[in-house]
């Protein structure tokens, strides 16, 4: 089976993206159902649960993302080694990606743990939303290696072309988080700690499995041998280079979250912050789709890009751009169409009633630019690929930070547009940066190219 995934990855680029996409898609989508279900209990214990597990979100994103980035170094260094036809180095990087997510999750527990309090205030929580805050993030902090571990094993089985496993994981994984959110938040009366629990367990149970296959069963493509570990600083930079830059991509984008926070607290109170909180949890469910197409993306493109195939190269990432495009099209329409059935998900008790019509709000002015974005996910990860973490990073700051963040301000200080200025902001901005990045991919493919001589 190993071997066909890598012969997948080397022959032709848009059946590779395509069959490589699919597995990554469902899995991706399940695992957003982790968000999906834990606020539909939490909606449960009312308001003020729902606006501090909101403000978690920026910091949940800086460590699941620290998790996938690190997974994106291990899933290009493996691809590129693997498309330059170079074994010994694909098992070398899987075994350096390891020790790499062990270290990682050690200093961000750490880090994350002494800092959760202060941060949490810092973007408005007080009192019982404090509270409530600070319940579901202890959790994750301290089950951060179950995420690194999680994200990660899913990398190293990426870079080799190898979805389908890391599949069935997670489809046994979000049933057994859909069956534990309940028990954990109220029969055991945890509370918001519950829901994180729940989520935690299951994606221990998830890196368990993929590490039994790696390290245990052995059945993968790359070998991984911990017992004759040696320090390579080369290949170390050469995850960390796409890596790093990918981990701080969310860390942008937590960045831009939390400015978000603020603005919406300070135009929409504790209603805003829920509505935006159930809103978003729609939004990178909508969003994950088009993130599988950009890591199928990034495996292919760094097979082609280790082989020296500018041809291959080029097909798999406008492939990807006009696959994410059409999806991004679909998923808009599912999302303006039924926007007020999706919305009661999150308001379906009387108390939170009232945020329908906001959650709908959001999701009709905010959603649309998921059609654009389908072409600016595939590039960004194109970059990751080809070994350029920092071009993806690039276009990170430009979309949440130099773009939309400006837009909000202006439609909401200026125009007095309050949330729908920040709903409007969001969209526009993301989808010129969509735009632009899409363009300039096209353009470092074409240089590629011209140094590939095809």
């Amino acid at each position: 089976m190993a071997n066909e995934n890598v012969k997948l990855m080397r022959g032709e680029p848009e059946k590779a993206v395509k069959k490589l996409a699919i597995p990554i898609m469902i899995s991706m989508i399940l695992t957003a159902l982790y968000n999906i279900i834990d606020g539909i209990w939490v909606a449960g214990l009312g308001p003020t649960a729902i606006a501090g597990i909101g403000f978690v979100t920026p910091i949940f994103m800086v460590l699941n993302g620290a998790s996938v980035g690190l997974g994106n170094g291990a899933t290009s260094s493996i691809s590129r080694f693997i498309g330059a036809k170079n074994h010994t180095k694909a098992n070398e990087s899987a075994t350096h990606s390891l020790v790499i997510f062990l270290a990682a999750s050690i200093v961000l527990t750490i880090i994350f743990i002494i800092i959760q309090e202060p941060l949490l205030k810092s973007y408005g929580a007080t009192g019982q939303t404090l509270k409530e805050g600070i319940a579901y993030a202890t959790p994750l902090f301290l089950g951060l290696i179950a995420f690194m571990y999680s994200n990660g094993c899913s990398g190293i089985l990426r870079g080799e072309g190898d979805m389908k496993r890391a599949m069935y994981v997670v489809i046994v994984t979000v049933i057994l988080n859909a069956l534990l959110d309940p028990i954990f938040i109220y029969t055991l009366k945890l509370g918001s700690a519950g829901a994180s629990l729940a989520t935690i367990v299951s994606s221990a149970i998830a890196a368990a499995v993929m590490l039994y296959w790696i390290l245990i069963k052995k059945d993968t493509y790359v070998k991984v041998s911990l017992k004759n570990f040696k320090f390579d600083t080369k290949l170390t930079r050469d995850i960390l280079k796409v890596g790093i830059p990918s981990s701080m991509d969310m860390l942008i984008m937590a960045v831009a979250m939390s400015i978000y926070l603020i603005l919406i607290s300070l135009v929409g109170g504790d209603y805003g912050i829920a509505v935006f909180t159930s809103g978003q949890r729609l939004y990178l469910f909508a969003i994950m789709p088009l993130t599988a197409i950009g890591s199928a993306v990034i495996a292919v493109s760094g097979s082609a890009f280790g082989a020296k195939n500018g041809d291959y190269l080029s097909r798999a990432h406008k492939y990807g751009a006009k696959f994410g495009l059409g999806l991004g099209t679909v998923i808009t329409l599912i999302l303006v169409i039924f926007a007020y059935p999706l919305a009661t998900i999150f308001a379906y008790t009387p108390e939170t009633a009232n945020l329908v019509p906001g959650i709908a709000q959001y999701l009709q002015l905010a959603c649309p630019t998921l059609i654009l974005t389908g072409i600016g996910i595939p590039s960004s990860f194109f970059y990751q690929g080809i070994g350029k973490g920092t071009y993806s990073l690039m276009f990170t700051i430009l979309r949440e930070i130099i773009l939309v963040v400006p837009l909000i301000t202006l439609l909401v200080f200026v125009f007095h547009m309050d949330l729908v200025g920040i709903w409007i902001g969001l969209c526009v901005g993301r989808a010129i940066a969509s735009v632009i990045n899409y363009v300039f991919a096209r353009y470092e493919i074409r240089r590629t190219r011209e140094r590939f001589g095809n």
